[in-house]
């Protein structure tokens, strides 16, 4: 029940359109951070409870906590996508990130790269070896210049082997993108390793804007 109450709680706040509503709900609940940590004390002890909640549920309940975690992680992923909308420069479209995958991104000297990752199992449409990533910058006409048209920068299909790209764009098995942005060690793990490559390409300078999107 408590697990149930902390989704809608949390739901309610992320779904409500009415401004009336949402300071009624407001008024009621505790701050965002004490909700976020009650949320994820109940889920994390749901997880590791392994089939005996779900078994001892009703039909009736798993269906609706199926429909609350469903509203709730895609109102959440929305907002994930939207973390690098406001990085410099501001001219650049911000970059699709691919589904099955991710993108790591940051700015140098005024000019946006991004370096488009595969999770586990997947891999890219095209050759990347000689392409770890992709620029967007004056320099461009504010245009990625991506293989594709427009801001797909990559696509990532199932695949038994992971051959189109260097070792570093992709995620290790049983770590995939949401897995490793979920721990900051891994994320800024990734991120260093791309500003890395980026000084060996002769940019040196420091980077800014710095994010890890997941699909």
């Amino acid at each position: 029940m408590a697990l149930r109450a902390s989704l809608t709680l949390l739901c309610s706040l992320s779904v409500l359109s009415s401004s009336g509503a949402q300071e009624t709900i407001l008024l009621n609940c505790s701050s965002g951070t004490q909700v976020f940590e009650r949320l994820s004390a109940d889920l994390k002890m749901a997880a590791e409870c392994g089939e005996k909640p779900p078994s001892q549920w009703s039909a009736h309940q798993r269906a609706e906590l199926l429909n609350y975690m469903r509203n709730l992680t895609e109102t959440l992923h929305k907002h994930q996508l939207k973390e690098c909308q406001d990085a410099e420069p501001k001219e650049c479209r911000h970059a699709e990130v691919p589904s099955n995958g991710g993108l790591v991104c940051v700015t140098v000297a005024y000019k946006r790269y991004c370096k488009p990752l595969c999770n586990s199992g997947y891999d890219f449409s095209f050759l990347r070896r000689s392409r770890l990533f992709d620029e967007c910058s004056k320099q461009t006409g504010y245009m990625w210049n991506s293989q594709y048209i427009g801001n797909k920068l990559a696509v990532c299909n199932e695949a038994p082997i992971q051959i189109s790209g260097e070792s570093s764009a992709y995620f290790p098995k049983d770590q995939d993108c949401l897995t490793t942005k979920s721990n900051s060690q891994l994320s800024n793990s990734v991120i260093e390793v791309f500003t890395t490559e980026l000084k060996s390409r002769g940019i040196p300078a420091e980077p800014q804007l710095a994010c890890l999107v997941c699909g």
